[in-house]
């Protein structure tokens, strides 16, 4: 294993930023090539935390020469929006300068040639870390972004050239839910980085390109590390990226899959205090109650209901307790077409 350390030069001169890559050697150049990358949302650390209990099972295999095809590990992608902190409160989604989702607005190259992408000369910071993250990845076949929700259950976007053919991975991570998409995302990395297999015309059966949501932002504890680097791990053998005999092939995928088009966001009617009737995981019909939001306590009418509008599955709900008007308080995944379906990415 090697390690490095990327450099971005700051916007104001004497500052810049750093963060670590590792990177393991293949044995078979015809093996699957790997990226990983957690923490692009930098406040979102599941996927960091599942690097770490990674690393052991991959120096193992790397000490006993089971390591076919070559891996590169970004467990901190993103340092700018891990040191942005603003009276005490950690902001890791935006940048501070730009205001632009640290996962949108990745430049889209037709093939997966680092030399293709745009200078960053009189590029602003966040510019700058994405075209690097972008040349760190490109000419992978497998690329992980991992990252988290507020409270949810493990599920991953996939693009929908991409299924089934990626049922294997889905199975192997132990997601509860895939949401197929295609069309745009915002250049989200993922379709940054799916964009230039779709179209070289890679053959999707030996391509793998997911955003990986593990749970709520609070999940981050030894155990469920272990879990997901296990999957991880799992993954990457029924990829044959590196060999062990020991683990069994994935069975079949078990959990929900759906197009995107079937998420119904459930804003907040009130600003006020946010009581759930639901959970991440739960089932439900049309007409549930899924929250209530107190804007007026005390008074008969100060009650505001939040009521599912077709029956479905909790996937994620939002974390904080205290909401303004409109923000969105659960992802209920539909079994039909959601009537307010949007294009494009679900979040900003």
């Amino acid at each position: 294993m090697k390690k490095t350390v990327e450099r971005i030069e700051g916007d104001t001169e004497g500052v810049a930023y750093e963060f670590p890559v590792f990177r393991f050697d293949g044995s078979d150049k015809a093996a699957p090539r790997t990226y990983l990358q957690a923490a692009l949302h930098a406040g979102e650390l599941p996927g960091t935390v599942a690097i770490d209990a990674l690393m052991p099972l991959l120096l193992k295999a790397e000490a006993e020469g089971r390591i076919r095809g070559s891996l590169t590990l970004v467990p901190w992608a993103n340092p700018i929006g891990r040191a942005q902190y603003q009276y005490d409160t950690h902001q890791g989604r935006f940048h501070a300068g730009t205001r632009v989702n640290f996962n949108r607005d990745f430049p889209l190259v037709d093939r997966p040639d680092p030399s293709l992408l745009p200078g960053t000369a009189n590029a602003t910071v966040d510019k700058k870390l994405k075209t690097r993250l972008l040349s760190l990845s490109l000419g992978h076949d497998i690329v992980l972004d991992l990252h988290c929700d507020d409270e949810g259950m493990p599920y991953l976007y996939v693009p929908v050239e991409l299924w089934p053919a990626m049922e294997d991975c889905a199975a192997a991570m132990g997601a509860a839910a895939v949401l197929l998409w295609q069309g745009e995302s915002g250049a989200a990395f993922e379709e940054a980085s799916v964009h230039p297999h779709l179209k070289a015309g890679t053959d999707p059966k030996r391509v793998v390109v997911t955003t990986v949501e593990y749970r709520g932002v609070a999940d981050v504890d030894r155990a469920t590390a272990d879990e997901d680097a296990a999957g991880l791990y799992r993954l990457l053998v029924a990829r044959g990226v590196v060999a062990d005999p020991s683990v069994p092939a994935p069975g079949p995928f078990k959990g929900v899959v759906s197009p995107l088009e079937n998420i119904d966001m459930m804003p907040a009617p009130q600003a006020g205090a946010v009581l759930y009737d639901v959970e991440p995981g739960d089932r439900v019909k049309k007409g549930d109650r899924l929250a209530t939001v107190v804007f007026r306590p005390g008074e008969p009418d100060g009650h505001a209901e939040v009521f599912a509008p077709q029956d479905g599955y909790i996937l994620t709900r939002r974390s904080h307790r205290i909401t303004r008007a409109g923000d969105d308080l659960v992802k209920l995944l539909g079994n039909t077409r959601s009537g307010d379906a949007r294009s494009g990415a679900l979040e900003s």
